[in-house]
């Protein structure tokens, strides 16, 4: 049973307070993979916010968000692979097939709830999400950590463990890597047509 309560993130205030709680001009927001490099790169504080904005507004919503109660705790990125322009253009991280999957390429728990399975809600909850969207399948590229301790910042494409335990199998390993490590392609079959 989750500890925390997952839904589509539909609220851009509840993704702010995860994705850029203390206001930082330089933020990413999730925006990394979803638009061109020198889109993102252009785009800065306000701006960057005002693409989320709408984001959240769309359907299907940029990802889902774990609750602990009514507080924010956790977001993860998720969406159809085709709406991550950068993702799309990726030379280290190619495409496996012409099926229209779902990507998850973030997690962003706050510290305070680390380490109390947060990310492994958020991942269900995405997969729950995709599914109910017609997804396919569902497509992660998570670092394996090989036993090994990950700077923090790399951890946030999530961990072959984490995938594993949600029913991903490893594909093939990518070109991409986080903190000198490999970052595996690997999918869950979620059984619904393509739409």
């Amino acid at each position: 049973m989750s500890a925390f309560d997952v839904r589509p993130a539909e609220n851009f205030d509840d993704v702010a307070a995860i994705l850029n709680p203390s206001g930082n001009d330089r933020a990413c927001w999730c925006l990394a993979y979803r638009i061109t490099s020198a889109e993102y790169s252009a785009l800065r504080g306000e701006r960057r916010a005002d693409r989320v904005r709408g984001l959240c507004a769309e359907q299907p919503a940029p990802g889902v968000l774990a609750y602990d109660g009514d507080t924010p705790v956790g977001w993860c990125g998720v969406s159809p692979r085709s709406r991550m322009e950068r993702l799309n253009r990726s030379r280290t991280i190619l495409p496996l097939d012409d099926l229209p999957v779902w990507s998850v390429v973030c997690f962003v728990v706050r510290s305070s709830h680390r380490r109390r399975g947060v990310a492994r809600d958020l991942l269900d909850g995405a997969v729950d999400y995709a599914r109910s969207c017609g997804a396919p399948a569902i497509e992660g590229y998570p670092v394996d950590t090989e036993g090994a301790r990950l700077n923090s910042s790399a951890a946030h494409v999530g961990t072959t463990t984490l995938f594993e335990a949600a029913g991903f199998g490893r594909v093939r390993p990518t070109l991409a890597r986080s903190d000198r490590r490999v970052r595996w392609l690997m999918r869950l079959d979620l059984g619904a047509p393509a739409r």
